[in-house]
């Protein structure tokens, strides 16, 4: 009966081979939409065959996610902790037997039971310490899925940005390549000065420069989101455009964000991680101050000496609180315990100063992003009238290249400022809980959302 309650060992060898997530068993991933940390997660249906988007991102990465299947392990490892810390100690069981070699005497032996009373007396604290570490583990989880929600927010929106401003940077490097190598052929039947043929070279190196420097960001794009997701490298994702996506982003609020501040310390995971660490902490300095007592132990005996006298009695094992008192774990957990506090208040402190910075940051963008679309009409006029004019030859390859450019170099500007704006106002969502408005799901009409 006694080996059945016991746990028996089981080698697990480890594997030597690559599991990350392939292009096969991609299609494959199930996801319960229910087990998601937000709520408009929570809402949306995870269908990979006609490709992802941005929900569907964030949601595998939440699921698939290699960091987060490591703070799931420490999770279970703090739940195991917090089952240990609840156990009652065992009991002890001594036994010793003398043999006498005189005649005419007999074996002697004494038998005790006893048990460890202070193991007792600080499970209370032992185990709500426990407890609370292993909530706080949970939180530190909650935490780091809303982080890798908006990484993978983030980095979708850096790949639809890409895929939208490369084609722009390729029809800029052909309109300087071709302006180049006209004003070389201009050049060589001596028509045009090396300074002019110098400025176009100088602009054709620059926009091959742009379009080199965009392609390798894309591919580190391309990398990071897979390692995010928990892909293997050669698989390419389809990111589903939703068609609201290129729509103007609403602006959040101040009296939303200012709403979401007020309860910031009682939503974000982080914020309520750090004082259930806390709460532990105090139980660990009040199981300190409780070992200051004498460490104590009773139990009963049954004896029988040589002579063949059996005597039955009780034992005491008192340490003697003299020299070290404990005092010293005393000073170290109440030490510990003001680091929480402080650490604690500091990163209060920075989610108000990260929210204000990101409010201040959004504003400049979005007066920028307005300014700089109310000169796209007309650069493109001007970079329409300039392709007419010189298709009936009334001007000059250059101004006609100058004035393309000029119109693709806006065009990549909004594209950018777009990108920072989106990009800001998913780390506002982070900090706040995701309690203000969802720029995304908002831009997209009913047809476009999925629901379960």
């Amino acid at each position: 009966m006694l080996m059945t309650g016991c746990s028996w060992y089981h080698r697990d060898p480890l594997t030597p081979a690559d599991t990350s997530t392939s292009t096969r068993s991609l299609g494959r991933i199930c996801i319960d939409s229910s087990a998601m940390p937000l709520p408009e997660l929570a809402s949306h249906r995870f269908d990979p065959r006609d490709g992802l988007d941005i929900d569907e991102v964030a949601m595998l990465a939440v699921a698939n996610n290699p960091d987060l299947k490591l703070i799931r392990d420490d999770l279970g490892i703090a739940r195991a902790q917090a089952y240990s810390a609840g156990l009652l100690p065992d009991p002890q069981v001594s036994i010793s037997s003398d043999y006498p070699g005189a005649a005419g005497t007999t074996r002697a032996f004494n038998y005790g039971l006893s048990i460890d009373v202070m193991a007792i007396v600080l499970r209370s604290a032992n185990k709500q310490s426990a407890d609370a570490t292993a909530a706080k583990t949970d939180l530190g989880l909650l935490w780091q899925e809303w982080q890798t929600v908006a990484q993978a927010r983030q980095l979708f929106i850096k790949t639809r940005f890409q895929q939208h401003t490369l084609p722009l940077l390729q029809q800029q490097l052909e309109l300087t390549r071709t302006r180049y190598e006209r004003m070389t052929e201009a050049r060589r039947d001596g028509n045009l000065g090396d300074d002019t043929l110098g400025a176009a070279q100088l602009a054709y190196i620059d926009a091959r420069r742009q379009l080199f420097d965009a392609q390798r960001a894309a591919g580190q794009t391309h990398h990071d989101l897979n390692a995010l997701l928990g892909l293997a490298q050669e698989v390419e994702v389809q990111l589903q455009m939703q068609p609201g996506d290129s729509d103007a982003l609403p602006e959040a609020t101040d009296a939303a964000i200012d709403a979401a501040l007020s309860g910031l310390a009682h939503r974000r995971p982080d914020l309520i991680a750090l004082q259930a660490g806390y709460e532990a902490q105090e139980q660990k300095y009040r199981a300190a101050i409780l070992s200051q007592f004498p460490s104590l132990s009773v139990g009963f005996v049954r004896a029988r000496d040589t002579s063949n006298i059996y005597t039955s009695g009780f034992q005491i094992n008192l340490s003697l609180p003299i020299f070290n008192r404990n005092q010293g774990n005393v000073a170290i957990e109440k030490a510990t315990r003001q680091r929480l506090r402080d650490e604690y208040q500091m990163r209060l402190n920075q989610a108000y100063a990260d929210v204000a910075r990101l409010r201040a940051d959004s504003a400049i963008l979005a007066r920028q992003l307005k300014q700089t679309e109310a000169t796209l009409p007309d650069t493109d006029a001007a970079a329409t009238h300039a392709a007419q004019a010189y298709a009936e030859h009334d001007i000059t390859l250059t101004a006609y290249t100058d004035a393309q450019t000029a119109a693709l170099s806006r065009q990549i500007d909004i594209a950018t400022l777009r990108e920072s704006l989106a990009e800001q106002h998913v780390a506002m969502q982070a900090l706040l809980g995701s309690v203000i408005h969802d720029a995304f799901i908002a831009a997209r009409t009913p047809n476009d959302t999925h629901a379960n």
